[in-house]
């Protein structure tokens, strides 16, 4: 739809070529940099609102990282690994089950296109039917109101607008002692078109997204190695949950080496790929994966121009009650701002700027929203630690509910994964749920309900759950941690 008025006003200076001092060929209410989760809400918000709206991304098709390399892919390689590997059945006929005996990599970008033709096309429509115009180009500050973009066809085209919402995402961090040029030695981004699957894959970063691909290619029978260069990882979830964790991947043959840096990765003299580390030890493996940090996709951006300037890793910083920068018109959201880096997050995250930023009251986000890690097994977790609890000195007690123990459990052949819920003993508060296991991401949202309303332990004693489900591991819970309360 931009181009077509664009054609339109080819009298226009600046609409294609460098210009010393371009004019805008159009005006906007809000331009939107980047179509990921925090642009597409943040615009769409906009948009029915009854302001013009301009979504700017850099790909040829809308969806940005969440859609193309991230969010998307990830979880849907996750879901055929599990389909055609016969994860989910192997309590029932053993480890050596399989659905698909040879599994190649063409299995699992099958599934993975199909996906992103849906998720782009949803996208799309969504836009067209909300009047959100859109374009694919490259964009860059040329004053705080004014942004230039650079697309494939029509050369540089100018657009200005009242307000501007960076949601560019990230990129993977590349270090210069890893050799991305090999194309056995993959970022998290490259993952998603394999071109083979390994024997043996190296995994260097225990942040989420590693963790994420180091238990889908271990469902698929692939030796990992974890390498992280800190004592621990994921510290923002329950320890006890990591613990389970790492006991479930160690059972099934998955390496950790914690705690040693990496000094490179590269190709050896023996054809495998060798990460070096510190200590003087070597994994040898047929791939290598890195993943330790990505970066804001700030760099091309030309901030400079409009006032605004990012921390070390391309982050910007705004004020987290309306997501504005330095620059009053201009606010950012998503991944590029950093922690949480959700895509659940950084929808709202686009929204509220949205509306803050054409005057529309927003009340304040809830306290506790549901960390998702889609990993195998699922880890998802809302509220407080045990830690957490422990350091604000908080009297209570926990519950603890196996997968197991419920009939649904059983009938899934379900031989691990647990509930933990955490109560305040003088109020009988929920303060937090963490689950490890099949289904923890969509269980979350019950805990999260009653976290956010202020709940009690009676409200799981007390309600009658479906049965059979694995929601039922509420109550197990609960009466686990009624019997050890004081009466």
């Amino acid at each position: 739809m931009f181009m077509d008025r664009i054609d339109r006003q080819t009298d226009i200076d600046g609409l294609s070529g460098l210009s010393d001092a371009p004019q805008a060929a159009c005006h906007f209410e809000l331009v939107v940099i980047g179509s990921g989760p925090a642009g597409r809400r943040a615009a769409i918000q906009a948009a029915k609102l009854g302001k013009s709206v301009l979504v700017v991304e850099g790909q040829a098709k809308v969806g940005g990282v969440s859609v193309h390399t991230g969010t998307i892919p990830s979880k849907t390689l996750r879901e055929t690994a599990l389909n055609l590997s016969g994860w989910r059945e192997r309590g029932f006929y053993g480890r050596s089950y399989r659905a698909k005996k040879n599994i190649g990599s063409d299995d699992l970008s099958m599934r993975l296109c199909k996906t992103l033709d849906h998720e782009v096309d949803v996208l799309e429509h969504q836009f067209l039917r909300n009047g959100v115009e859109t374009i694919a180009g490259r964009a860059r500050f040329l004053d705080p109101h004014r942004v230039a973009i650079t697309t494939p066809e029509h050369g540089e085209i100018v657009a200005s607008a009242d307000r501007i919402l960076v949601a560019v995402g990230t990129v993977p961090y590349r270090p210069g002692t890893v050799d991305f040029g090999d194309p056995d030695i993959m970022d998290s981004d490259e993952v998603v078109s394999l071109h083979r699957l390994p024997r043996s894959l190296a995994v260097i970063g225990a942040g989420v997204i590693g963790i994420e691909y180091a238990t889908i290619f271990s469902a698929l029978d692939v030796a990992v190695t974890i390498v992280e260069p800190r004592e621990s990882f994921l510290d923002f979830v329950d320890r006890e949950i990591i613990d389970e964790f790492v006991h479930q991947l160690r059972d099934r043959g998955v390496r950790f080496r914690l705690g040693v840096p990496v000094e490179s990765v590269t190709r050896g003299s023996d054809g495998r790929i060798v990460t070096q580390l510190d200590d003087g030890r070597a994994v040898r493996t047929e791939m290598a994966l890195y993943c330790a940090g990505r970066m804001g996709a700030t760099r091309e951006l030309g901030l400079e121009n409009c006032g605004l300037e990012t921390d070390a890793r391309g982050r910007l910083a705004i004020d987290p009650a309306t997501f504005q920068t330095g620059v009053e018109h201009i606010y950012a959201a998503g991944d590029v701002i950093g922690f949480p880096s959700l895509a659940s997050t950084s929808m709202e995250q686009g929204r509220i700027a949205a509306c803050h930023a054409f005057g529309l009251p927003v009340p304040p986000a809830p306290k506790y929203f549901p960390y998702g890690i889609y990993a195998v097994p699922e880890i998802s977790t809302a509220g407080l630690s045990e830690q957490q609890v422990r350091e604000q000195g908080i009297n209570y007690e926990c519950g603890i509910a196996r997968m197991r123990e419920t009939s649904r459990g059983h009938i899934m052949g379900l031989e691990q994964g647990l509930m933990k819920i955490i109560v305040c003993n003088d109020t009988r508060r929920l303060l937090g749920v963490h689950i490890i296991g099949e289904g923890a991401t969509e269980l979350i949202h019950i805990g999260q309900a009653v976290l956010n309303l202020k709940g009690t332990l009676d409200y799981f004693i007390e309600n009658t759950f479906n049965y059979p489900t694995l929601a039922e591991a509420y109550k197990i819970a609960a009466l686990d941690a009624w019997n050890r309360m004081p009466r």
